[in-house]
């Protein structure tokens, strides 16, 4: 059976697709022109099918994907930025921020806890906000030319959806701050040393074997795949919450900062940013 789930996103304005086939549902990043950049419609959008997907009983497992050759190369600079939120003083700013990005939390909340399993398959750049998607998914498989890397810190902003937290539950402390706070890169190969993905393929067998470990848990029993990964799930993200909004207020400091306006504008025009620290 395929089935394309249909919501009230206008034509033409897609970040995301559903499409529900033989158990599976498949949730793609369908802006490849755009290297599947990432937006606040984005967010909007993955919630929108984190409901849809929660309680649809067909739906035995998930295989997130990307169109083109990005998974996802992070913020679409033209559509979230350091002035993407406004107030009438430094103060508000900083509060609307703040709950801007706990309603962004919430919707990847809502994505992460999902009751079915989620296979992410990576392929090309999945950086910033790719990245924190990917690193949400229970597991990752990556093609050998996938390249992973949280760049906030060069555009002067801290990490926004606690990648840097799941770097740190899954790496450790030290790799997770060593990536987030140089930006640097890391290969697939390295990815996968690192634990932060499970399997490495060439880039012509990535979609197979994503689908073919999707299906492989879809075909278990649902309550018990389910009551696995929620068990797990309460072990490994113990203490979450709290660190999640910590790193809420942490962006939303640093969003509305001259640092990360200098940030932005170096990103777009291609140059290096010069940050004073305020």
């Amino acid at each position: 059976m395929i089935d394309t789930i249909g919501t009230d996103i206008p034509e033409g304005e897609e970040r995301l697709r559903l499409d529900i086939e033989d158990g599976l549902g498949i949730l793609t990043l369908c802006r490849p022109q755009k290297l599947n950049a990432w937006s606040w419609e984005s967010t909007r959008q993955l919630g929108l099918f984190a409901d849809r997907i929660r309680f649809d009983d067909s739906i035995r497992a998930v295989l997130l994907r990307a169109e083109g050759r990005a998974f996802c190369a992070g913020i679409d600079v033209t559509a979230h930025s350091g002035g993407a939120v406004e107030g009438r003083s430094g103060s508000e700013r900083t509060r609307n921020y703040y709950e801007a990005l706990r309603w962004v939390h919430e919707r990847f909340r809502t994505f992460a806890g999902l009751p079915q399993p989620v296979v992410a398959a990576v392929q090309g750049y999945c950086l910033g906000f790719g990245f924190e998607l990917a690193l949400m998914a229970d597991v990752r498989i990556a093609s050998d030319d996938a390249v992973f890397a949280l760049p906030e810190a060069q555009i002067g902003v801290a990490v926004d959806a606690g990648g840097d937290l799941r770097i740190a539950r899954e790496a450790g402390a030290g790799w997770a701050k060593l990536l987030s706070l140089t930006g640097r890169r890391i290969d697939a190969a390295t990815a996968e040393r690192l634990r932060l993905v499970q399997l490495v393929t060439p880039v012509d067998e990535l979609a197979k074997t994503a689908r073919d470990v999707a299906a492989e848990i879809a075909a278990n029993g649902p309550l018990a795949v389910q009551g696995i990964k929620r068990g797990i799930d309460a072990y490994a993200d113990a203490g979450m919450d709290a660190a999640l909004d910590r790193v809420a207020m942490n962006a939303a400091i640093t969003l509305t900062s001259e640092d990360s306006r200098a940030g932005y504008a170096a990103k777009r025009e291609r140059r290096t940013a010069r940050f004073e620290g305020k």
